[in-house]
């Protein structure tokens, strides 16, 4: 069956699919990064994953995948193929484009913006789909976004548009991987929460995840922590919805 590879690359975890070209999905996994080994370690988990991948579709489908389709955090080049910065992976200049395309044998790849590439199918199949003008938002280990204008998403001059998780909300807060302090992301994100709750249990290995059980059960502190994260989240919607006046 005629398929392609789709792999999207987060901070913590890698998810992927062996997509029909009508969009079906055939097979789904998923993986952690490895990021906790370094930059060049996450490199080798996405070529070996793709890889893996491209193997498992020809014994399943049986045909070779006909592309391969990359979403990546930070800022990318995708004129070139090149994952430019990822303040969560350590990476800088990483030409993933010739890296996977050459380990698969010169399958074509495109090279995306994750969160970019989830707005550009938000705004074909989902939520966006028709209203012209919409804001996509994705909350994970970082923060970032989307600009949708008439079926396609903006990148910007520099490949930076839409990139929510860098407004300051509290000037002179928390330090940023970007170098700036008090952007959103280091107090609404999943990281951010995951810090905050650890601080305030006193639990070194506590994670958001942790955090929203403990909001669940009605622990006050982890409401303190959560309402926190929510308030940073509103101001930064309230500054990009100011000066972007999407529709949704």
């Amino acid at each position: 069956m005629r398929h392609v590879i789709a792999l999207d690359v987060g901070g913590t975890a890698m998810k992927a699919a062996l997509t029909g070209l009508d969009g079906t999905p055939l097979y789904e996994e998923r993986r952690g990064t490895g990021r906790e080994r370094g930059p060049e370690a996450v490199v080798e988990s996405v070529l070996r994953f793709a890889e893996d991948l491209s193997v498992l579709g020809r014994e399943r489908l049986g045909t070779a995948a006909e592309a391969v389709g990359l979403a990546v955090p930070g800022i990318v080049d995708a004129g070139r193929g090149v994952a430019v910065h990822a303040v969560n992976l350590g990476w800088r200049e990483v030409p993933l484009r010739e890296l996977l395309g050459r380990r698969l044998g010169g399958v074509p790849v495109a090279l995306g913006h994750d969160v970019r590439a989830g707005g550009l199918a938000e705004g074909r199949l989902g939520a966006g789909r028709g209203t012209g003008r919409f804001l996509y938002v994705a909350l994970g280990t970082g923060i970032a976004g989307a600009i949708g204008i008439d079926g396609r998403v903006e990148a910007g001059s520099h490949g930076r548009a839409g990139e929510i998780g860098h407004v300051v909300v509290r000037p002179g807060g928390p330090a940023c991987g970007c170098g700036g302090r008090g952007c959103l992301e280091t107090l609404a994100s999943a990281d951010a929460v995951g810090r905050a709750w650890s601080a305030a249990s006193g639990d070194p290995d506590a994670d958001a995840a942790d955090c929203a059980g403990a909001v669940e059960s009605g622990d006050p502190v982890a409401l303190r922590v959560w309402q926190e994260a929510v308030d940073a989240l509103a101001e930064g919607l309230v500054a990009a919805v100011t000066v972007l006046d999407p529709r949704v």
